[in-house]
């Protein structure tokens, strides 16, 4: 039975491909924020040609993916550790999309694509999972064609947390701010960072993401408890960053 409610009226202009896809359809696929409306912010500043390779590194249950196809024309390799690939080609199958997404069961630090095979590696919502060692750029990287863009977003602090951490942010202490994220992809040289934000709004659209979600009783438990996190926090400490950077 589908339900009726909706999403506040701005984020049809703030995200129109992304509203196209039914609420319903959305949670049944999400696994934290809104991947759609991440990934739409993020391929803003990200060079998109037709049929282009992508790699979605860490897609879930490879709704981004699908999106990427579907909005941009793109050919994406939609790779993650723990949903299993006969799940997300089922998804993919009910889109039509055989041709232009294809699921991979990886581990991002074991990948087993070609090198310098992509034109684009995208990531929401997951690289801050395995991408923060001082190794893995240039692990990465050599899946990455020359030139080629590189664009992640992440939840992240809009600053430094105190040395007494409140409870709230107890579980999410390993997160990073945008300068850190920069100077953790800079000191590489491997890349030249051509964009580094922190989405102005980030908490307040997840938060209204997940009222939306528990409004429509579609709100998983995880939901609640990322619920409860931004009310207490309200932007003080919790955001988005997004950062593209050019392989040198």
């Amino acid at each position: 039975m589908e339900t009726k409610a909706v999403f506040p009226e701005k984020y049809a202009q703030l995200y129109p491909r992304s509203s196209k896809y039914p609420l319903e359809w959305v949670y049944q696929n999400q696994m934290g924020p809104n991947a759609l409306w991440l990934m739409e912010w993020l391929c803003r500043n990200v060079t998109l040609s037709k049929g282009s390779r992508v790699l979605d590194l860490g897609c879930g249950c490879a709704m981004s993916s699908i999106f990427l196809a579907e909005e941009y024309d793109l050919v994406v390799w939609a790779n993650d550790l723990w949903i299993e690939p006969s799940s997300n080609w089922e998804r993919i199958q009910a889109r039509k999309l055989q041709g232009q997404v294809f699921p991979i069961k990886a581990e991002a630090h074991a990948l087993p694509y070609a090198h310098s095979y992509f034109d684009l590696i995208l990531s929401v919502d997951a690289y801050h999972y395995f991408g923060t060692s001082d190794e893995y750029m240039a692990e990465i990287l050599k899946f990455l064609k020359p030139k080629g863009q590189i664009g992640i977003v992440v939840p992240g602090f809009v600053k430094e947390l105190p040395e007494e951490v409140p409870d709230y942010l107890a579980p999410f202490h390993e997160f990073h701010t945008l300068s850190w994220w920069k100077r953790h992809w800079e000191k590489t040289g491997l890349v030249r960072v051509d964009i580094g934000l922190e989405h102005p709004d980030g908490w307040q659209e997840w938060l209204d993401f997940l009222q939306v979600g528990i409004d429509a009783q579609l709100a998983q438990d995880r939901d609640f408890e990322d619920y409860e996190m931004l009310l207490k926090d309200r932007g003080e400490y919790m955001g988005f960053i997004q950062l593209v950077a050019t392989k040198l």
